[in-house]
């Protein structure tokens, strides 16, 4: 019995433990070149499969990120809504670790809960403040809103702490970030430290030379592949000939295995309709996808490529997983750790970022045309679906051309 209580006992401390990893940044308007704040989550996690939705809710309506087996979605994991209020959230693994209170994993119930409610970032802390403890999380909720404000709250199941954008000594340059640990928990525990290391190279260096801008974080930083502590970088790692299978260790870079999607919410002026802010979906893995912008509209709009389809899936995420099984294709083993660079970049310049690039790079550019429209009032409904239409085959083309 003693034997076979220490063999138990082994066993459960070698269950992995189930860690999501997530990257995001809070951005002030005050230091963007066109002065609007942006809110940015790389998605990790298990569900790789997810859709945007369109709700109605009780008080405000909101466009936001979900799982697509959530047939009746209760939670909802980035998102905003059209008071101009935006939400995301990053996992925290040293806020107490100790806890044991069994209501766990609610993170996006409050998300949903927010978006349908609050208006600023002070109607959120107001939620954290009255809702029903234990709230059920242990996270880095990440918000903005239209009147400037922005702020990260590391919140518990009884406990948060504030820390505001718009405080010099929390947030000196104008941005805060965030991976899978909290300031205010317990030091050096947690996790995503090489990620958040990089993450700061990154932010610096566009923050310095006034970059800070959707397009820099879609392809820049939710893509980056260089190693914060082996100072490896894998886009040089690839070899001439295309169909050569060479494999990278794919460990703590900020685009995971499990990186489900990554989105990028640019807000409003202060003035500005809320309803004017852009949301830049690259929905699948990052790596085997298009970024895609949506916004609110009078006949509540979604591109089709985005939505559930009739599996329960979106079209977009579907195909950038095909893409993906490109990437990762070792037949056994642990897979997801060894990457096939030279199906993302080769020497022939045939590698799957290299032929997605230029159909990206002509959404940013036309959207740059729509944005200005919008905010002068003379771009519809009707002009957003066509516009929608127009992005949607673009972009469903080249995918299945790189498939087949």
């Amino acid at each position: 019995m003693i034997k076979y209580f220490f063999c138990l006992l082994l066993f459960i401390f070698l269950i992995p433990l189930k860690i999501i990893p997530c990257t995001t940044a809070i951005i002030s308007g005050k230091i963007t070149p066109d002065g609007r704040p942006l809110l940015w989550k790389n998605r990790d996690t298990d569900d790789l499969y997810n859709n945007l939705i369109y709700i109605n809710g009780s008080k405000y309506s909101y466009i936001a990120i979900v799982n697509s087996n959530d047939k009746n979605p209760g939670q909802v994991w980035i998102g905003m809504n059209n008071a101009g209020f935006s939400i995301m959230n990053s996992v925290s693994y040293n806020l107490e670790p100790g806890d044991t209170t069994k209501l766990k994993d609610r993170e996006g119930v409050i998300m949903r809960l927010a978006l349908e409610t609050c208006e600023n970032v002070d109607d959120f802390e107001k939620l954290l403040k009255t809702y029903k403890k234990p709230l059920g999380v242990q996270t880095n909720f990440g918000v903005i809103d239209a009147f400037g404000n922005g702020a990260y709250f590391e919140t518990s199941n009884y406990f948060y702490k504030k820390y505001d954008l718009n405080d010099g000594t929390v947030a000196p340059d104008g941005y805060l970030l965030r991976t899978n640990f909290s300031v205010c928990g317990i030091p050096d525990e947690g996790s995503g430290y090489e990620r958040f290391d990089i993450e700061s190279e990154l932010f610096k260096s566009a923050y310095k030379n006034k970059n800070l801008t959707p397009k820099f974080i879609v392809q820049d930083a939710a893509r980056c592949l260089k190693h914060s502590i082996t100072k490896v970088d894998l886009k040089n790692e690839y070899s001439d000939n295309p169909s050569e299978k060479k494999y990278v260790d794919f460990n703590d870079f900020i685009p995971r295995y499990s990186t489900s999607a990554s989105v990028v919410i640019q807000g409003v002026k202060k003035g500005e309709s809320p309803e004017l802010s852009t949301m830049w979906n690259v929905l699948g893995f990052p790596l085997c996808s298009v970024v895609y912008p949506v916004w609110f509209n009078s006949e509540n709009n979604l591109p089709d490529i985005l939505k559930a389809g009739t599996d329960g899936n979106s079209e977009l995420c579907k195909l950038s997983l095909k893409l993906k099984n490109k990437c990762f294709s070792l037949k056994k083993g642990k897979k997801q750790n060894y990457l096939n660079i030279n199906a993302l970049y080769n020497g022939e310049g045939t590698g799957i970022m290299q032929k997605l690039r230029p159909i990206e790079d002509y959404v940013f550019l036309s959207t740059e045309d729509i944005l200005i429209k919008f905010r002068e009032g003379s771009f519809t409904a009707n002009d957003i679906k066509l516009y929608y239409n127009h992005i949607d085959s673009i972009i469903i083309s080249k995918l299945k051309s790189i498939i087949d």
